[in-house]
């Protein structure tokens, strides 16, 4: 019996239809996904790493697509406390592939940013400004650095006076206890920051 002979037309479910303003284009130039939710545990994920902060807020101001050239290079200068004239040819290809290889696909399979491998083309998703508010108001993840190595300074002038005071192997003794902890400072000041911007 014909389709038209029992009246069945087929499925009888609609397609969601989408408004206009909630229908934009990817950076592959294809239809982009509609927003869905992130949970706290996706958001906070995204945010805890450095570089993909500094990705969010590069997308945000700039408002359009950007070149992953471009954003590795921002980002490798934000990095080296220097600007882009000054960074090395590995500092920023350490930062392009970080972002090619592990943050911006990540961040593209959120729909938090559109990033289109072949033409090295990056660009905000719709889920991103799901992040805005804890971007804003977000504190950094580390210790506060400047207040240990501010203590450490002024213990250390402590014990040099008393070593003056005591004389002999007390100041040798002194100065090696505080070269020590401004050595061990350093080194886990040194891993944090490389594992913030790894991760």
């Amino acid at each position: 019996m014909s389709t038209q002979e029992t009246g069945s037309t087929g499925p009888t479910t609609k397609p969601i239809e989408e408004s206009p303003t909630e229908s934009t284009t990817d950076a592959e130039g294809g239809e982009e996904s509609p927003a869905t939710e992130l949970s706290l545990d996706l958001i906070f994920e995204i945010l805890k790493n450095e570089r993909r902060r500094e990705v969010i807020r590069y997308l945000r101001e700039h408002e359009q697509q950007v070149t992953l050239s471009d954003l590795a290079e921002h980002i490798a200068a934000l990095e080296n406390d220097t600007d882009i004239a000054s960074i090395t040819s590995s500092q920023r290809k350490r930062v392009y592939v970080g972002l090619y290889q592990c943050h911006l696909p990540k961040m593209a399979d959120m729909g938090i940013v559109q990033f289109n491998q072949n033409r090295g083309i990056v660009s905000l998703g719709q889920n991103a400004p799901q992040l805005y508010e804890y971007l804003d108001n977000q504190s950094p993840k580390t210790r506060p650095w400047h207040r240990y190595y501010l203590g450490l300074s002024g213990g250390g002038g402590a014990l040099f006076l008393i070593s003056l005071l005591m004389g002999g192997m007390a100041s040798v003794v002194a100065l090696g206890v505080f070269c020590l902890a401004i050595g061990g400072f350093s080194a886990l000041h040194a891993i944090e920051a490389d594992a913030g911007r790894d991760e």
